[in-house]
């Protein structure tokens, strides 16, 4: 795709491309501010912003009523990197979106009833998911488990919903003349727009905006396990769920791009490993799947499994099965064939995920703020050898590193 970059001289890095297959536009804008940036005593704090940032702006008390107005919806999104804010509307009213997204960037109206309705939203929401569903505390207390010192110990979503309720309007402009800021942002334009007007505009809406000088983050390194930690749980819950996970890259780091591909080995389709020997091979599982958390600084490979029977030996046979087939991608070399179909399958979804101008933006905007070229996104993988796979495999999938957590039923 032809893609064309501007940064303006107050940071903020805009990129675009155009579609000329649509009517639409998508406005993408990417926060480099995430759950890692919270204090310990205030958690969920980046996620609760996500929801105020929809509260009204210092020119526009209703966000989400102008861009209805122009033919638009919007959306958003927190991780424990970023939060992105996402905008799809006709593409001839893209400056209303420019607009909008400018004047919640300039400042917030720190409405005391905003953040009142905003912060009674977040904590129900953290009891529908955490404290009313099955598993609902499973990362919990997988991340207290896996991490003793990053700021990853605690989910997105925040360690007690009583932070939340203590959060502060001061707290709430801290946060966001400390984060949000155009030289902390990315701003990514896909669809029937051409660049000579993008351009334009965004000079309009956000050229006489003043970067804010983001203080650099100095987070805590998350020491390697220095031997296997196990973690057992009970709850609500109709069968066991077994989590094991092990200590891996950090995004575009040594063996990240390995580690994906490894998780697709096991468990991507009814070809993989896991689906094949496991489920269909056994009668341990209902469910086994392999993942990667896919974040910035150093995070987890996780298998997850859902047992047919609850018992000490369908956990004790679970367990040593999933790290059979560990133990093999370690020892064997995964042959040409089963490697190029796993990265054929990844080209493959990501063309057809491509064909998607709003996927496009978003894609465009990550790229940015990772600093790649997006076009060149399936280089390492298609670098991966059989042995290169087995060395990865070696290097994460080491026992004396490895945690465990059960969760259980309550008897």
């Amino acid at each position: 795709m032809q893609i064309n970059r501007f940064t303006l001289p107050n940071g903020l890095r805009v990129v675009h491309t155009r579609d000329t297959a649509t009517a639409m536009v998508a406005v993408n804008v990417l926060y480099d501010v995430g759950a890692r940036d919270e204090s310990p005593a205030l958690t969920g704090m980046a996620h609760l912003f996500e929801h105020l940032m929809f509260g009204g702006s210092v020119n526009v008390a209703d966000f989400d009523g102008a861009l209805s107005a122009a033919g638009g919806v919007s959306n958003a999104w927190t991780s424990s990197d970023f939060t992105n804010f996402y905008d799809v509307l006709p593409a001839v009213n893209l400056d209303t979106a420019l607009w909008l997204e400018s004047d919640r960037m300039l400042r917030l109206a720190f409405s005391e009833k905003s953040l009142q309705v905003q912060r009674h939203v977040v904590i129900e929401e953290f009891k529908q998911v955490c404290l009313n569903r099955p598993y609902g505390d499973l990362d919990h207390h997988l991340r207290s488990l896996a991490f003793t010192r990053h700021p990853y110990r605690y989910p997105v979503i925040g360690k007690e919903f009583s932070h939340i309720e203590k959060v502060t309007d001061e707290d709430v402009r801290n946060w966001f003349f400390s984060h949000y800021a155009p030289d902390n942002a990315v701003l990514a334009v896909c669809g029937n727009v051409g660049f000579d007007r993008v351009r334009e505009s965004v000079n309009r809406w956000f050229g006489d905006m003043e970067r804010r000088g983001i203080a650099p983050r100095n987070l805590p390194r998350e020491p390697l396990p220095a031997s296997p930690r196990s973690l057992e749980v009970s709850g609500n819950v109709p069968q066991t769920a077994l989590v094991m996970a092990y200590p891996m890259a950090g995004y575009g780091k040594e063996g990240y791009f390995e580690a994906d591909t490894l998780s697709d080995i096991l468990a991507n389709g009814r070809s993989s490993r896991f689906y094949r020997e496991l489920q269909l091979g056994t009668d341990l599982f209902t469910e086994v799947d392999a993942s990667i958390q896919g974040t910035e600084d150093p995070g987890l490979f996780l298998i997850n499994a859902k047992l047919r029977e609850n018992s000490p030996d369908a956990e004790r046979l679970a367990i040593e099965a999933i790290t059979a087939q560990l133990e093999r991608l370690t020892t064997e070399e995964v042959s040409e064939r089963e490697l190029r179909r796993c990265v054929n399958r990844l080209d493959s979804n990501r063309t057809f995920s491509l064909l998607n101008y709003l996927t496009v933006a978003q894609t465009l905007a990550q790229a940015e703020m990772h600093g790649e070229d997006p076009d060149r996104f399936m280089e390492p993988y298609l670098a991966h050898t059989p042995g290169s796979i087995r060395l990865a495999a070696s290097r994460i999938f080491n026992p004396d590193h490895r945690l465990l957590l059960t969760y259980r039923p309550l008897n």
